[in-house]
């Protein structure tokens, strides 16, 4: 069962999922592993269809801020010609860092979905909860746990691996 948390309160999710877009999400993680990123996918729903896709390209472009959900963000603005996108809903693999829930704030999601919790650096039910701060102008529902042990488990295997290879 997914919850909500709007304003500090938990509630069921009023709409039911008609494709699995975590699924798909987990899939831009993926790919995002096989090209050395962190392995973190994020989809970008509007209107019930895939507006945008992403893994995590940071290293690829040389950008620290080539998150997966900033990507998907910038994809769907540039595709809406528009920097809101209040009728969205996004799907992301790991809570969201401060810069990209401070995004997803400012480009007005309506909705925020993620898989597995980001203790160390989420900012969404962790961290900072750039969501109960007066200073955010909009705060998105949040549902989260979606294929949380995917999602984490992707993540986990992704930094064995690393540190096997650097021989830590």
């Amino acid at each position: 069962m997914s919850y909500a948390k709007n304003a500090g309160h938990r509630h069921q999710n009023p709409q039911p999922i008609a494709k699995d877009y975590m699924q798909e999400a987990l899939i831009e993680a993926q790919k995002a592993g096989k090209r050395g990123e962190v392995p973190i996918g994020a989809v970008l729903v509007h209107q019930g269809a895939i507006l945008a896709r992403a893994g995590n390209r940071t290293i690829e472009l040389h950008d620290p801020s080539a998150h997966a959900e900033i990507l998907v963000i910038r994809e769907a603005c540039q595709k809406l010609q528009s920097q809101r996108l209040p009728d969205c809903d996004l799907y992301v693999t790991l809570e969201p860092c401060p810069m990209c829930a401070a995004a997803i704030s400012f480009a007005r999601i309506r909705r925020l979905y993620f898989g597995a919790a980001d203790i160390k650096g989420g900012a969404v039910e962790n961290g900072p909860c750039l969501y109960h701060q007066p200073i955010c102008h909009h705060a998105p529902e949040v549902y989260s746990g979606f294929r949380e042990s995917q999602c984490a488990h992707i993540l986990r295997d992704f930094f064995k691996q690393r540190r096997g290879e650097s021989g830590t």
